[in-house]
């Protein structure tokens, strides 16, 4: 049984977790409107867009690939708070961008902040999600698939919400403004969140180099899967969308902005529901191999049919919104799942380790789907960037094939717990 003052400390900690990584994520959701929205209006391309994300995603690879190793050895309350206080320094940095500078100097400027903010969007997002799994005791495992899909869901429903509010912050205030609000915000949550324990998530050993890659079987397959799957959802959500959505059917920065909220916010929604949807229309048992590869070959179809009818001059908005809406209750579920199997293949001493290998993969699929998102669209429209999504969609799911089942203790913990 969990000692109830273990328990009351344990929940303690996943409160603190959690309200660190949603005020960082209204920010990270805000900043990525802010910056798409900004440049696109004054004048610059798809292709120069994303390259002003090519450092955000870059650094959050290395971030992930070190990130596990520094939180093993330092806690996980040093990467959690460093990654705030990086953030806030590029919200500032950020804020003293010049019109008037040259273009090239401007976008050097630009993507430096961007790749402070994305080593700070990994180093916080690795260290919420690792110490999950240290918060729920070892005889309460079933519900850590809930557990995971609150955090997770609830952090995608607040960067829908950081969406829209970057698009009316820099609406109302303008980009200068916009920026020093939200870094005065989270300088507030780190002055009022610095009670977590001191050694959550460190271990003794020193660790090797080399230990740093993944030697799990699962881990590698999991992670080969997730670069594809995270690269299919950017390759068109990242520039083309919002710029489609801009340019392509003329909607104003709130509609683009409170749109993508929306979407963002229903997808988190559906991750955090996807536990007791699972259960009551499945079999009742955690996630297994079967269901990540069920859910991963659903969202195969659904890029390529919104490309087949945007071909085909079926009607462009509803085209577009019922097609997103498609694909983001399916992603939902890939992603809701994934983020449960990652966790239920990793041992405690392991976890940092292991969580950031595997974002280290959700960054690099993150990175090409970026590059491609802007270069794709620029060639051939939103159509190419859905069809290449759906292209990397099969490749995660022939790839989730070799994916073995989770440990038995796992399976026997969501039955008898029902997963509650």
């Amino acid at each position: 049984m969990t000692n109830p003052s273990a328990a009351t400390a344990n929940l303690k900690n996943y409160v603190l977790v959690t309200l660190a990584y949603w005020g960082f994520t209204l920010t990270d959701g805000a900043l990525r409107m802010l910056v798409l929205l900004y440049f696109n209006e004054i004048g610059y391309t798809p292709i120069q867009i994303a390259f002003l994300f090519l450092f955000y995603e870059i650094f959050g690879i290395v971030t992930n690939f070190l990130g596990g190793w520094i939180g093993s050895q330092l806690g996980l309350k040093v990467t959690l708070y460093s990654g705030i206080g990086l953030q806030v320094f590029a919200l500032i940095m950020l804020s003293f961008l010049n019109r008037d500078w040259v273009q090239w100097f401007a976008v050097l400027y630009v993507m430096t902040s961007q790749a402070f903010s994305g080593i700070a969007k990994d180093l916080t997002k690795m260290s919420s999600k690792s110490a999950i799994r240290l918060v729920v005791p070892q005889d309460a495992q079933s519900s850590l698939f809930k557990w995971v899909a609150v955090l997770t869901g609830s952090k995608n429903a607040l960067k829908g919400v950081g969406f829209f509010l970057g698009a009316a912050l820099l609406g109302a205030f303008g980009f200068g403004t916009a920026l020093w609000i939200m870094a005065i915000a989270l300088i507030g949550i780190m002055l009022t969140g610095m009670m977590l324990p001191k050694g959550m998530g460190k271990i003794k050993a020193k660790v090797k180099f080399n230990q740093l890659f993944s030697k799990s079987q699962e881990i590698n397959i999991l992670s080969a899967a997730r670069f594809f799957l995270f690269g299919s959802r950017d390759v068109w959500f990242v520039v083309g969308l919002p710029v489609f959505l801009r340019s392509g059917l003329g909607w104003s920065f709130y509609q683009a902005g409170g749109f993508l909220a929306c979407w963002v916010i229903g997808y988190g929604v559906i991750q955090f529901l996807a536990p007791a949807l699972l259960r009551r229309f499945g079999t009742g048992e955690p996630p297994k191999a079967k269901t990540i590869q069920f859910w991963t070959g659903m969202l195969t179809a659904v890029p390529a049919s919104i490309a087949l009818a945007m071909q085909l001059n079926a009607p462009l908005n509803v085209t577009i919104i019922v097609g997103l809406l498609l694909f983001g209750v399916v992603f939902a579920f890939n992603s809701a799942v994934h983020s449960y199997l990652v966790l239920a293949f990793t041992d405690d001493d392991k976890v940092a380790l292991n969580v950031g290998f595997y974002y280290m993969a959700n960054s690099g699929g993150r990175l090409i789907g970026t590059v491609l998102s802007g270069f794709v669209y620029q060639l051939y429209g939103l159509v190419g960037c859905l069809w290449i999504s759906s292209i990397f969609v099969f490749a995660a799911w022939v790839i989730s094939l070799k994916l073995p089942d989770p440990q038995l203790r796992y399976a026997i913990a969501w039955k008898s717990g029902n997963g509650e």
